[in-house]
Order: structure tokens, then sequence, then C-alpha cells
């Protein structure tokens, strides 16, 4: 496992997850993007921590067995605006990426990359799915569950998921 906090984290929830009793969710966090300054150094280090933590999970859920058996998806709380500011950062946009990963996740890209050429009057893309249509595939497709009770209206589950 990586040195460092994220590194921590993820060997904690390797070890939760290898836990016969089991346990539904976890939620490890790495933060630090909220980055309106020296964006791009700063972006390297925590992708670079965020890459080495996921390699680190799924090489431990592999050997306990378990990576068929886990999802996990990234999520923020805002996206990033494309434009830099004078401090070699970006402010708080709308649109953000997020990955899914496991063992019955099927590869590739959903939504397409951001029309930079078609920004909002603020400076924001538009973003190509709505976070609610994931969230609708992980409660349909993998707890069975349905997904309109959590986000009160109906979110068409996305192909990201197989059997």
């Amino acid at each position: 496992f990586p040195a460092g906090g994220f590194g921590n984290a993820i060997r904690t929830a390797a070890r939760i997850i290898a836990n016969p009793s089991g346990v539904a969710v976890l939620r490890v966090t790495l933060g630090g993007f909220d980055t309106h300054a020296n964006q791009p150094g700063t972006q390297a280090r925590l992708l670079g921590e965020l890459a080495a933590g996921l390699v680190a999970l799924q090489s431990a859920l592999t050997e306990l067995g378990k990576w068929d058996d886990t999802v996990v998806l990234t999520y923020a709380e805002f996206g990033r605006r494309p434009e830099e500011n004078q401090n070699s950062g970006t402010d708080h946009g709308t649109a953000n990426v997020h990955f899914a990963l496991g063992g019955r996740v099927a590869g590739g890209m959903l939504g397409g990359a951001p029309d930079l050429a078609r920004l909002s009057a603020d400076g924001n893309p538009a973003f190509a799915l709505d976070y609610r249509n994931v969230y609708a595939t992980v409660l349909e497709r993998w707890w069975g569950v349905d997904s309109r009770v959590a986000l009160g209206a109906r979110y068409a589950p996305l192909p990201f998921l197989t059997a």
C-alpha cells in the first residue's frame, strides 16, 4: 500500500472488506482537490495518490477474491471551471468526472468529453451525464433496490455494471 494518509485508509478499507462478517459500504476520502491556486502540481500529486491507492486496493481485493464483489465509485461535491484563474488554479464549476472500478465494471467512457467551445455564461461546461444516473445504476443493478426512493425521481441506469 502507498505511504501516507490515503494509502493507510486504503489499507484499512481492504482489511474491513476482508472481514467475513461483511460490510455494505465504505467511504475513503482524499481531500485537497479544491485548487484555486497552484493547481498543476497539486493535481498531479493528488491524482498520483489516487491512482496508487486504487491500484493497491484492486490488488488486495483480487488477492482476497473480493474484486468481483466490489464496486468503487469516485465522487466530488463540485467540479472545476476549465479556465485558469490568476493564481494558476481553477474556480468551482458544475461538471465533473466520476470513475467506476470493480471486477464487474464494464470498461470505457460514458458521456463524452466536455465541449469547451460551448461554455455557459459563467464559464462552465455542460455535464454529459447526471450523477443521479450513476447512483441509480448502483442502487438498481448492484443492490437491486428502486432508486426512485433515494433519488426522488426516475433516473435511467447506465451500462457500466455487468451481471
